[in-house]
């Protein structure tokens, strides 16, 4: 059974910006599915429409068995949100924040008493309960987020971006929780995220979007698999220069794509038979004059799933978006 349906699903703001243009996936009961893209692909839209909270231009979508239009109330009774932002009071305790949330939930008293404290057990907030919020780290007040989420037991949960802002090892720390709740809670949880590592781990199945379509639909392991050859990595001695080493790459015959990432500075790469390869891409760029500072070697990512559907990296996919969706979410 499908816990989340969503077919042909299309949003145009009112100021003419069209967040979805017809988008179709399903998420089964028990899993984890993560909806991918670069920011203003549509991800946060289609959540909103999910979460009842703004309705579709055109198609459908169920979640938990009940259209999202016109089964709003039974809709929200199934389901948990956690937007990208902390929703918490940093005034009030960690538990008190649990208890409210809980109350305006109608989780009876008895249960919610029970149920909080084996939540802030799981997320290991047990000893800072009955501190108060402002006092908790980043990755603390993120736990809690998700225990304020799932407190009343619904059947799907959707995380807007859950782990954004978060260093790596309470990253880390979040997707422990994510999958333990899956496992013992037998949830539904649709994902939004642009970070490819937490999507290719978490996910049994995704959906990656690109200015408000779906570009690519699988298993993190099926997609990678259907993408023949390995990604080398380059990182130059002098960064400015990066953009004429992807020229440089772009005309060898072992290259298949190359792109920049301008936040880190370092190139990409696709080519066939990557061990042979690495040598020619080296002294192509020695010969134009580029000195390579450090060269890596690796197999395909949902990254480069990405690039190979739409031939940019999610960062210049990004930018080329400018305010896009949240320009139309604003408005």
């Amino acid at each position: 059974m499908n816990a989340v349906e969503v077919r042909d699903l299309a949003k145009t703001y009112r100021n003419g910006v069209e967040a979805l243009r017809g988008i179709s996936f399903e998420a089964g009961s028990g899993s984890v599915f993560g909806l991918l893209g670069p920011n203003g692909a549509g991800k946060t839209t289609a959540v909103r429409i999910l979460c009842t909270l703004s309705s579709p231009t055109s198609g459908s979508a169920r979640v938990a068995g009940h259209d999202v239009v016109r089964e709003r109330r039974r809709v929200q009774e199934n389901i948990g949100y956690v937007a990208q932002g902390s929703t918490v009071d940093p005034e009030a305790t960690g538990r008190e924040n649990l208890m409210l949330q809980g109350r305006l939930q109608r989780v009876s008293r008895d249960a919610l008493d029970e149920r909080a404290d084996r939540l802030l057990a799981s997320f290991g907030l047990t000893e800072a309960a009955d501190r108060r919020v402002q006092g908790y780290s980043g990755g603390m007040k993120r736990k809690l987020d998700l225990a304020m989420g799932v407190v009343h037991g619904p059947r799907v949960l959707f995380l807007d971006e859950p782990t954004t802002g978060l260093d790596p090892e309470a990253r880390r720390s979040v997707w422990r929780e994510l999958t333990r709740l899956t496992r013992e809670e037998e949830l539904t949880v649709l994902l939004t995220t642009h970070y490819m590592e937490e999507a290719d781990l978490l996910s049994g199945r995704v959906a990656i979007l690109d200015a408000g379509r779906i570009v690519a639909r699988g298993s993190p392991d099926g997609l990678k698999s259907d993408i023949r050859g390995d990604r080398v990595t380059v990182e130059l001695e002098d960064e400015d220069r990066t953009e004429e080493a992807g020229t440089v790459l772009r005309g060898l015959d072992s290259v298949v794509d190359a792109a920049t990432d301008p936040e880190s500075g370092l190139l990409h790469a696709h080519v066939t038979h990557g061990a042979r390869a690495v040598p020619d891409l080296v002294a192509a760029l020695e010969r134009s004059g580029l000195t390579v500072a450090e060269v890596a070697l690796s197999r395909p990512t949902l990254e480069d799933v990405y690039l190979e559907a739409t031939g940019q990296t999610f960062e210049e996919a990004a930018e080329a978006a400018g305010d896009g969706e949240d320009a139309g979410v604003r408005a």
